[in-house]
């Protein structure tokens, strides 16, 4: 039994002739009759009763053209919503995003979406990696954005770079700091530093510019994982934020005349399983967060 058969049994109950549904399909009567007579040996039973020239649904006919106008209907669905979902139209993408990332391409890629992609059910996660590779392991997520330099090379893991973004030391206008032309990094430490987890490459920047000092678990006092709300709380504080400049202006702040210039970027990749299907939106997606991903 297949879908053709059951078109073709709506196609002869329709017309009530062989002749007249075998032309409406485009087909001959012979090739229709066979198809009708192989659903009706699957079944087991006639589905019409041949009267002279006319012929009339059985009981049975009856009941299974009610159920093959649903399927045949459903099957068309089915194709139509797998066309759309082919084209980007449809269907769902499920991304999670570091903190990084998130403060660059949450709130574009929501309105992008809302504006291009009415018909895709978006769904953005946040938290550690550690958290987002088990989810996408799991199949809950399509892909992850994060950190390059914090995942940990795997055969299950397909990582494209998508793009790279300077960090800096920065500050509220109006700060103190601000007033020197240029400064030492021995000046920083009198202040607050607030900053994101950072990966070791980057602790290694810090001290190899700057000197002990500059190791994160010692300079660093503010820490968590949402750069939104550091670089907010160093709006309103005397606090120093370390992260992506990007974000730090797209937040008010200024950027700190340090010398030597840190010297550190933070390297972006998409991350999905190897071997997955992707989704068929992922593609525009990695576009999308190349082009916000960059200084």
């Amino acid at each position: 039994m297949n879908i053709k058969q059951l078109e073709h049994l709506i196609a002869v109950a329709e017309a009530r002739s062989f002749s007249r549904a075998a032309e409406r399909l485009f087909i001959t009567q012979p090739a229709l009759s066979r198809s009708i007579q192989a659903l009706e040996d699957d079944l087991g039973a006639p589905l019409f009763d041949r009267i002279g020239k006319r012929i009339e649904l059985t009981p049975l006919g009856s009941h299974v053209l009610t159920r093959a106008a649903r399927l045949v209907r459903d099957a068309g669905e089915l194709a139509r919503s797998a066309d759309i979902f082919r084209q980007g139209a449809g269907g769902a993408l499920r991304i999670g995003m570091g903190s990084g990332p998130a403060a660059m391409l949450m709130a574009p890629l929501l309105c992008h979406m809302a504006e291009r992609h009415p018909g895709v059910k978006l769904g953005i996660t946040r938290g550690p990696l550690a958290q987002q590779l088990v989810q996408l392991r799991a199949g809950q997520l399509d892909a992850l954005v994060a950190d390059a330099r914090s995942i940990a090379p795997a055969e299950d893991l397909v990582a494209a770079p998508v793009g790279e973004l300077r960090t800096c030391f920065a500050c509220r206008p109006g700060h103190p700091l601000l007033a020197h032309d240029t400064l030492g990094f021995e000046q920083l430490l009198a202040f607050p530093v607030a900053s994101t987890p950072l990966s070791d490459e980057v602790a290694r920047l810090l001290v190899a510019a700057y000197g002990p000092a500059a190791l994160p678990e010692q300079m660093v006092t503010l820490q968590c994982e949402d750069v939104a709300s550091l670089v907010d709380a160093v709006g309103r504080s005397q606090a120093l934020f370390l992260g992506l400049a990007a974000a730090a202006r797209a937040g008010g702040l200024a950027e700190l005349p340090l010398r030597p210039r840190l010297d550190a970027r933070a390297r972006f990749a998409c991350v999905t399983l190897a071997g997955r299907t992707e989704a068929p939106l992922l593609p525009a997606f990695r576009a999308f967060a190349a082009g916000l991903l960059q200084d």
